[in-house]
């Protein structure tokens, strides 16, 4: 019996479709349920932005299954940024993800087959000294010439590549064609026999199940798939069709399928939208938002209610204070799930602080790592964290942590804009999980990331405050 790990691109593909605009909250929801399916992979996009790095370093260490794999390209500060991201995670895998057909080689890269040809040794050898499981993506694997196909695949795994990945980019593949492909690159690479093959099928031709069982039974031993969207295979058609096909086909994987339709139920205000282009995280808010059903006329139960659906435990204390800001803010203007996690943090556990903020100073720019050095004050002393990051965000982020001594589970971060202009005033969001518990600070400033750097010790202080009272 073949056992056939199973990989999900839901949130990487998030990151490149409108269509599915997860928040960052939301991503790490999905990479949650889908560690808790035993989904053996979960792929994350290129860390191009602080935003990703942020994402990838919060869920690495939450992963207790999965392998967590980060994709990469021939330019090897990608690479770079990828393991920095990853390196906390228990399983980690960089995805050197490169174009292999004439037409993607030209377009993305700029290339000819010769010169990326070239290039592919050096960057799986280096991302293998980093990591040490690697894939090498071939994007558009299906329209790339054959040829050229075994002499870039046979380069990579004797670079070190530990997974190969066949990608049908364009979609136009069919059963019989895809396991074709698959048996003539077996035929003339001998070390891909030694080398685990996972296949992408695009569902554009409404095949891709059909295509994953054939190449499955062509020899492919992993099967990228989509909890949410049509970029892969349905995580669930490819469950159930091991399920009910599995002993036949002599195949198994770890996943459940009641676990899996469970999941489905519990995220499927996250699809709402797609079929309509609309973003999935509008979806979400506009469900929520039916769901607290919040006016001014609504009392004290009510919105106790609301707020627990938004995750949080108060004080009664705190639930009157919350509603006393309610009552003020709901006769200006109606109350939302963005207005209702602004009111909580404004109004809830608000404690003599802790920690404060003296002063920080960031170095960052286009040929540099951000750096931030953070001085907070503690009982009357001063104490100062140094760090570096993916911006300078994280970085500050980062510093804070060096002088607190503690990591938190970051849930969810956001800016906006409270005035306009060039002198704008912005208001950050941060939301901390401590011992199962939810606790958010809000911060604003002139400068976004004064702002972060105080919304993320207000929500600090809070959970100190919390954890002396017990």
């Amino acid at each position: 019996m073949n056992r056939i790990k199973v990989a999900d691109i839901t949130i990487k593909e998030a990151s490149k479709n409108s269509r599915m605009n997860l928040s960052f909250k939301e991503k790490m929801e999905v990479a949650k349920q889908l560690d808790s399916l035993l989904i053996d992979v979960i792929e994350m996009p290129k860390v191009t932005a602080q935003t990703e790095s942020l994402l990838v370093k919060t869920i690495a260490p939450l992963m207790k299954n999965a392998i967590l794999s980060v994709e990469a390209g021939l330019d090897r500060n990608e690479v770079d940024k990828a393991w920095a991201a990853l390196a906390q995670a228990k399983s980690p895998r960089i995805c050197i993800s490169v174009p292999t057909s004439a037409v993607q080689m030209e377009y993305i890269c700029g290339m000819k087959a010769k010169k990326v040809l070239e290039l592919v040794p050096g960057v799986v050898a280096y991302a293998k000294g980093l990591c040490p499981e690697v894939e090498f993506n071939c994007q558009d694997a299906t329209r790339s010439e054959k040829e050229f196909l075994i002499q870039i695949i046979s380069a990579a795994i004797g670079a070190g590549a530990t997974v190969v990945n066949l990608e049908d980019t364009a979609g136009v593949m069919l059963p019989g064609e895809f396991n074709t492909l698959i048996t003539e690159l077996k035929e003339g690479i001998p070390a891909l026999a030694e080398v685990p093959l996972a296949v992408t099928c695009s569902d554009s031709l409404n095949m891709a199940t059909a295509n994953a069982v054939t190449c499955i039974k062509g020899g492919a031993v992993e099967i990228k798939t989509a909890l949410i969207g049509k970029e892969a295979p349905a995580l669930e058609a490819v469950v159930n069709m091991i399920a009910e096909r599995g002993d036949s086909l002599g195949m198994e994987s770890a996943q459940k399928r009641p676990e899996v339709d469970k999941t489905l139920r519990k995220l499927s205000w996250m699809d709402a939208g797609k079929s309509k282009g609309e973003s999935v995280f509008d979806q979400g808010e506009e469900k929520k938002h039916e769901e607290l059903d919040l006016d001014e006329n609504a009392d004290i139960s009510k919105v106790i209610r609301a707020v627990k659906k938004l995750g949080y435990e108060l004080s009664d204390d705190d639930n009157a204070r919350v509603y006393k800001e309610f009552k003020r803010v709901s006769e200006k203007k109606k109350v939302g799930i963005k207005e209702m996690e602004a009111i909580i943090a404004t109004a809830s556990l608000q404690v003599a602080p802790t920690y404060q903020l003296v002063n920080f100073v960031i170095n960052s720019g286009n040929i540099i790592t951000p750096t931030a050095q953070v001085t907070l004050e503690k009982d009357g002393n001063q104490l100062k964290g140094l760090s570096s990051g993916d911006g300078p965000i994280a970085a500050a982020f980062l510093a804070v942590e060096m002088v607190v001594g503690v990591h938190y589970e970051l849930d969810d971060f956001q800016i906006q804009s409270v005035t306009e202009g060039s002198e704008a005033v912005g208001n950050a969001l941060v939301k901390l999980r401590y011992n199962g518990k939810l606790y958010s600070g809000n911060g604003i400033s002139t400068d976004i990331i004064g702002a972060s750097i105080r919304a993320y010790l207000n929500a600090i202080n809070k959970i100190v405050a919390d954890s002396k009272e017990e």
